[in-house]
């Protein structure tokens, strides 16, 4: 499972896992406010990667990001490195 190092939040980082399709299937947060960051986790299972990146990305907090910025943050490297999905 992927991990990334979070910058400018309370949380640390975010370990998380995508199926073949995108799909969040494991998420959870190192750090943070305990009750947020699992919240975000919980509702991010069971969602597309790209879904949750337009949710999520830009979510303020301080610093100019959020933990659930961060985490659409991750989701985009991650998609990034997996390239283009091609459909069959």
């Amino acid at each position: 499972m992927p991990t990334y190092q979070n910058t400018g939040t309370c949380s640390k980082s975010v370990t998380f896992e995508l199926d073949a399709d995108g799909v969040v299937t494991a998420c959870s947060f190192q750090g943070g406010c305990p009750g947020n960051t699992a919240g975000v986790a919980r509702l991010a299972v069971g969602r597309k990667a790209t879904d949750l990146i337009g949710v999520l990305k830009g979510v303020p907090c301080r610093n100019g990001t959020s933990c659930p910025d961060q985490f659409a943050r991750a989701l985009e490297a991650e998609l990034a490195k997996r390239g283009p999905v091609v459909a069959p």
